[in-house]
């Protein structure tokens, strides 16, 4: 009987300790990049031992491939989750705030550009990043092609595919405003929003 709950315990100790290094890495190359920031700077930044970060991933690589997958579960959470907002304006533009002040509830977007940056130059990288934005413009898609009813928009299937890359197109932008221009008024960043969305919901 006590066996599944100490196995429960221990693959949640497991995730825990996984989600501590990828929190601490993710800090470390916001700061120092990715080439500066070895296994030792991100082991010191978790509080714990290179050799015990090594049980988890077996190197950098693996870290940042982590980082990606999470990247992708959140995001698509966040897709889902639009089922339900009744104002995609304001959450484009909360989402804008949170880069600005780089909340770390979503991905940094110096990190989105130092990532995106190193998969010019790191095949396996570059493979990550392409599955996963396959996968979240499907996500974008299927809610952009549900109907209002069930929460989405009720545009037909191929103008909602081609409409989830202008989507990514879109936040991808917003994220890097964030970063270049800061103080972008928040009047004009808002109307902005607005007339993408008009055109972008249109059928």
């Amino acid at each position: 009987m006590s066996l599944p709950s100490s196995t429960a315990k221990l693959t949640q100790r497991a995730e825990l300790q996984r989600e501590r290094i990828l929190n601490a890495a993710q800090t470390c190359f916001i700061e120092q990049g990715f080439h500066a920031a070895g296994m030792a700077m991100i082991a010191h930044t978790a509080g714990m031992s290179p050799s015990l970060i090594y049980r988890y991933f077996d190197s950098k690589n693996a870290i940042i491939l982590a980082i990606v997958e999470r990247q992708v579960a959140n995001g698509r959470t966040a897709i889902r989750n639009l089922h339900y907002a009744p104002d995609f304006a304001a959450a484009a533009y909360e989402a804008f705030t949170q880069w600005r002040a780089a909340d770390p509830r979503i991905m940094n977007a110096a990190l989105f550009l130092e990532m995106t940056a190193e998969a010019s130059r790191n095949p396996v990288l570059a493979t990550a990043f392409a599955t996963s934005d396959q996968e979240l413009r499907q996500e974008i898609s299927n809610w952009l092609s549900a109907s209002v009813a069930d929460g989405g928009k009720g545009l037909p299937v191929e103008i909602a595919q081609w409409r989830a890359i202008c989507m990514q197109c879109f936040m991808e932008g917003l994220a890097i405003r964030a970063l270049r221009e800061p103080d972008l008024s928040p009047e004009k960043l808002k109307l902005a929003i607005a007339h993408f969305v008009e055109g972008m919901f249109a059928a």
